[in-house]
């Protein structure tokens, strides 16, 4: 069975270098809007001094799983951490606009659709899942924040909690952030899915970055 073409283009996407760059300002902006030191930051996410220092040299390409708890650490989503504060606001995203960021460990393909930068309490992100891979997110910090999984290609696998939920074409997942979270992928072709998080309204674009949910 042929992959569809939005899986097929996804696939020859590399990690470009300024997602990395952009991610390393993040992390760095997040850390100095809190006010924390390397070893604060280690302390709170569970992720060590030396590799965050790399992360925000742009030095290393960091995991999702990495990622995702330094997103807790801060108390943000992982989302948070592939804005890009320096784009103007709009209410319109281009597909010309969009950039896919690929995670070092699994393979798996991320990329945000949702408007950069506009102050809205919704965000889609479209993730293809390689064949075989698994990506856990354990640090379950979030509490008060919707999101839904809608699968567009394929069969995944997602564990919330203890409960497992398979998952196939056109079926839609909703749950609230709080517990540990897995999306596995067990066939042996890639799978696509939208994600929608929902939480609260951020109170301007060019919100400071500790306060905004999105």
């Amino acid at each position: 069975m042929q992959d569809a073409p939005g899986m097929r283009e996804d696939a020859r996407v590399a990690n470009a270098p300024d997602i990395n760059s952009r991610i390393a300002a993040r992390v760095r902006g997040l850390r100095a809007s809190l006010r924390l030191s390397l070893e604060e930051l280690a302390e709170r996410c569970g992720v060590s001094r030396s590799m965050i220092s790399l992360i925000e040299r742009g030095e290393s390409s960091a995991t999702a799983v990495v990622l995702e708890k330094l997103a807790a650490g801060f108390g943000v989503p992982l989302a948070a951490l592939f804005d890009d504060p320096a784009l103007p606001a709009s209410p319109i995203s281009r597909r010309s606009d969009r950039t896919t960021w690929r995670d070092p460990e699994s393979g798996y393909l991320r990329r945000s659709i949702s408007p950069a930068n506009f102050p809205s309490s919704i965000h889609i992100v479209e993730v293809t899942l390689p064949a075989g891979a698994r990506v856990a997110y354990e640090s379950a910090s979030l509490h008060d924040i919707d999101q839904q999984v809608w699968v567009q290609d394929g069969r995944i696998e997602v564990t919330v909690g203890e409960n497992t939920h398979r998952l196939a074409e056109d079926d839609c997942l909703a749950m609230r952030l709080g517990e540990p979270i897995a999306f596995a992928n067990r066939t042996r072709r890639p799978a696509r899915y939208i994600v929608v998080i929902a939480g609260d309204r951020p109170p301007t674009t060019r919100a400071s970055a500790a306060s905004t949910r999105f």
